[in-house]
Order: C-alpha cells, then structure tokens, then sequence
C-alpha cells in the first residue's frame, strides 16, 4: 500500500471521527459536507429522507437534533477504499440521543451503517455522498 493511500485512509478516518465527534454541532458538522452533498437516510427498509445539498442537510439535520439534550457516538468498523482525490466508505456506528417527553428522559439508541463516497477538494477530504442505514432502533424511559 502506497504511502498517499495511507496517508488518505488516516484523513478520512479522522473526518468521519469528526463528524461523530461533534455529536449535535449541525452547524460545525456542515463543514465535513460538500456543498453539493447529496444524504439518504434510511429507517430500516423505508427511505426517510433524501437531501440534496448542504443548506437542505442542515435545516433537516437541525430539525432531527433540535431535541436532544445529550448524545454520545461511537464508530466501530471503518473499510475505505481510495481512488486518487474520491474515496468510497463503510462505517458502523452507534448512536445514543436523550430527549424528553412528558418530563421523562427518553433515550433512543441507533445501530446504523454509512455508505460513503468521499471527495478531496482544496486539499481537504470531505463527505460527498452518504446513505445512512438505521437498521436496528431502541426506544425506552432512560434508566428503565
């Protein structure tokens, strides 16, 4: 393996990091995007959205998140294959979001997968295209 595909590997590893990092930031997380992103999010088998662009990702991401009070992510197996400045991913991840209903904290737990196509523009790798499949959802009262 060539030393720039290591080199590229690393970057989009830490940009996919990033994005997980920054939990709810919407608004820091719209960095990682091309402006011409194009996001579909599947909730197991039903596409739920289909957004083109980083303006539309970010007032639909803001909407998803505007509820949360706390959240932590963590990424677990991440295969990239590179081809010269684009990049193809598969990320697992798992997601964990607090909110409240009825004065109740509820926690809702996402186990998802990314589909990634990746563009290095200006020097700097970012997410052109990403298909997010929830395939496994838990909803419950937070200690219960």
């Amino acid at each position: 393996m060539a030393l720039e595909e290591l080199q590229a590997k690393s970057e989009i590893s830490e940009l996919v990091g990033k994005f997980s990092n920054l939990e709810v930031d919407v608004p820091a997380q719209m960095a990682l995007f091309t402006k011409d992103t194009h996001v579909q999010v599947y909730m197991g088998e039903t596409k739920a959205f289909d957004i083109h662009g980083v303006e539309e990702l970010e007032k639909i991401f803001s909407q998803f998140t505007v509820a949360v009070k706390r959240s932590h992510h963590m990424n677990g197996q991440h295969v990239i294959k590179v081809n010269g400045d684009t990049a193809t991913g598969i990320l697992y991840c798992r997601a964990a979001l607090v909110t409240e209903e009825d004065g109740k904290e509820i926690l809702t737990d996402h186990c998802i997968f990314y589909e990634d196509v990746y563009e290095k523009q200006d020097g700097k790798w970012l997410i052109k295209a990403r298909t997010s499949h929830f395939v496994i959802s838990d909803k419950h009262i937070l200690g219960e």
